[in-house]
């Protein structure tokens, strides 16, 4: 089944002022449940998982983890089993976005920090694989090969939506950004805003998933960058302030934003136009890639002070 996002302008003073034409993907509308970047991702994984008759796919998460919480739904809705490898301790089976993926069906498996490091060794997951031979295994956050089409669908979409100069979007495991990079060979300018402080390591997962003109390693003639001053100090960090920010954007803009991801997205894109990045005139588009189910968690542990809500 295919969906296609809606475009839609963002009406905003500072916009006006700069004379800069904002429009934003809405991703985050593309499914009630398995939103964003996650559904484009699972789309071609799950298709594969069930040609090649797999009883089911098992993959790695954080306790409020989106790439679970999507993994387990669509999982159900395919008909086909889920193991999550859940890094933390196993009261978090009660919180509100494992409980759902949970009642969904998935097998929570809770590990602790060190074993989960271990997410991308060969070795432990050779034994994963022995141990559930019937499993196909997708990695942390969904990123590997057979989420590069499902994402390059983004820029054949907007291609058809509008005209435009450059897009960004949150960054964290470097999947989407990949397929994205892939699939515009090099139209537009993309900017990738890392979310956590890691960027040199989201830059070595992204090497395999790139086309060879477009790699890590050969800067000087590729449209994209992976920014990483943005991300207000870490994964699923940000300050009061910054959380004031995205509420109020939120609120001008009639459009839901979270601190995790695509929150720092709007923060770096008020910074860049700050700093005069843009020139008047030009359009740029941000890719709301969904995540906003992760509020709930944030509210659960009494991380925010504003209702980041519309």
């Amino acid at each position: 089944m295919t969906f296609i996002s809606s475009v839609q302008k963002i009406n905003h003073q500072l916009f006006i002022k700069r004379k800069l034409n904002v429009h934003i993907k809405r991703d985050d509308l593309i499914h009630p449940i398995i939103s964003g970047n996650k559904w484009r991702k699972l789309k071609y994984n799950i298709e594969y998982a069930k040609n090649e008759g797999y009883e089911g796919i098992l993959s790695f998460g954080g306790a409020y983890s989106n790439h679970i919480h999507a993994l387990a739904y669509a999982t159900k809705q395919q008909c086909i089993k889920s193991i999550g490898i859940i890094r933390g301790e196993q009261h978090y089976q009660k919180n509100s976005t494992l409980s759902q993926a949970i009642n969904w069906g998935m097998n929570c498996q809770f590990v602790d920090r060190k074993t989960y490091r271990l997410r991308n060794n060969a070795e432990y997951l050779a034994d994963l694989q022995q141990q559930y031979v019937n499993y196909f295994i997708v990695p942390e956050g969904g990123s590997n090969t057979l989420a590069l089409p499902g994402v390059g669908e983004v820029i054949t979409e907007l291609n058809q939506q509008l005209n435009y100069d450059t897009l960004i979007l949150p960054v964290g495991s470097g999947g989407t950004f990949s397929g994205l990079i892939n699939a515009d060979r090099g139209q537009h300018e993309l900017l990738g805003i890392a979310v956590l402080k890691e960027a040199d390591h989201i830059q070595q997962q992204m090497q395999p998933l790139l086309n060879k003109t477009n790699t890590v390693a050969s800067p000087s003639n590729r449209k994209w960058q992976l920014l990483k001053d943005f991300h207000r100090g870490g994964y699923a960090k940000f300050s009061k302030e910054d959380e004031q920010k995205i509420y109020q954007f939120s609120q001008e803009t009639g459009i839901l934003f979270e601190p995790v991801y695509s929150g720092k997205m709007v923060l770096a894109l008020l910074d860049l136009i700050a700093n005069d990045y843009f020139t008047a005139g030009q359009t740029i588009v941000l890719l709301h890639t969904g995540g906003l189910q992760g509020l709930n968690g944030l509210v659960e542990q009494s991380r925010l002070s504003t209702p980041l809500s519309l």
